[in-house]
């Protein structure tokens, strides 16, 4: 296979996401089929991602066909090219169910390890953030980056919950550290929308426990296009914590991260 761009897999990707979102839509005015629980019996996938999904893997393997997938619903594939598509069909699924607008298809392309182009499309609130490696964030076509840095004091901060009830007892001790040292909290519920909105200054910073590759591959380029910072570590029990802001600005958002408890074994409460 030919090698191609980050632009060019990035408007691959746009269109696929774009073409994926149309889909989920008209199955959502369709009604929904809860297809399976995973984690728990909150963590659910609906037959529309398992359609999305399978959507998204043909129009991306039919333009692309040695290339290799890892996507959230079970696709697996090698493929020769040196290009691997990480792919969340409906990221915020149970938002999906409920008829809340805040989904997304989230799409990222890697080169020998590397996202190199990454696109997050949210069809009903109808934004499309694109980026390439090296070569800038947009939404909806325009240039994005993140907010001046205010004290943490002044900062609104994005985060999310584990569909695993240890999990989330455990997370709302960190956040309930968090909180008084920051303006206020937002769960909006799709954790590659999170990242975007810092990228585009929606919020000033993110965090949480829990996250998968193709839930943040897409939106970090975002954000680090955009003048952020999306750092992956790890918990206490070893999942996953993404933390994202501004460059300028991140080690204090990380430090306050830190000593609520998120990382293991670097702040105070780390064992709590």
């Amino acid at each position: 296979m030919t090698s191609a761009t980050p632009a060019e897999l990035r408007d691959l990707a746009l269109a696929v996401a774009r073409e994926a979102g149309e889909l989920v839509v008209r199955l959502r005015s369709e009604g929904v089929e809860v297809a399976a629980a995973k984690s728990s019996a909150t963590d659910i996938v609906t037959e529309a991602d398992r359609a999305c999904e399978r959507l998204v893997l043909d129009r991306l393997l039919g333009a692309r066909p040695d290339d290799g997938i890892v996507g959230e619903e079970g696709s697996a594939r090698a493929g020769s090219s040196g290009v691997v598509w990480i792919v969340d069909p409906i990221d915020a699924t149970v938002n999906y169910l409920y008829g809340l607008p805040h989904f997304a298809v989230s799409i990222a392309a890697e080169v020998d390890g590397e996202v190199v182009a990454g696109v997050v499309v949210a069809p009903v609130v109808r934004l499309e953030y694109a980026a390439t490696l090296g070569g800038g964030a947009t939404c909806n076509g325009t240039p994005v980056a993140v907010r001046h840095v205010v004290p943490l004091g002044e900062r609104l901060v994005g985060s999310g919950f584990s569909y695993e009830i240890e999990a989330r007892t455990r997370q709302a001790g960190y956040l309930a550290r968090l909180l008084p040292r920051v303006r206020d909290l937002r769960r909006i519920g799709c954790c590659s929308l999170d990242i975007c909105y810092v990228a585009s200054g929606s919020l000033d910073a993110y965090v949480e426990e829990g996250a998968h590759i193709w839930d943040h591959a897409a939106a970090g380029l975002v954000l680090a296009e955009a003048g952020g910072v999306l750092e992956v570590t790890r918990s206490i029990t070893g999942k996953r914590v993404l933390i994202g802001a501004p460059r300028e600005g991140f080690d204090d958002f990380r430090a306050a991260v830190v000593e609520a408890g998120f990382v293991g074994g670097e702040g105070p409460h780390a064992g709590a």
